[in-house]
């Protein structure tokens, strides 16, 4: 017995998918402002400021990537019923000719 398509795992609609996906570049690009902040707050320890900046400054274009980065489709296997044979003289839709 095989077992039914469950329509409750359908994709997310085209604007949730925006919607998260405008989501994650904001919370990205809200990461880099502190970080651009704390390289200039510790720009008397050099290696710290450099490790600050060095976060941030790829951080655009992984946001950008991840934003853009639309999940793929999922392909279900078509189940076909199996068919039935006929008797002689039946047509297919069960009646007799």
């Amino acid at each position: 017995m095989s077992k039914p398509v469950v329509i409750t795992t359908a994709a997310p609609s085209a604007d949730e998918q925006l919607a998260r996906r405008r989501r994650k570049y904001v919370v990205m690009m809200a990461c880099r402002i502190p970080c651009l902040v704390l390289a200039g707050l510790t720009a008397h320890i050099w290696w710290l400021a450099l490790a600050f900046l060095a976060v941030s400054v790829p951080l655009p274009w992984a946001a950008v990537l991840i934003a853009n980065d639309v999940p793929a489709k999922r392909k279900h296997p078509v189940r076909h019923l199996p068919r039935r044979e006929l008797s002689p003289g039946e047509s297919r839709e069960g009646r007799r000719e």
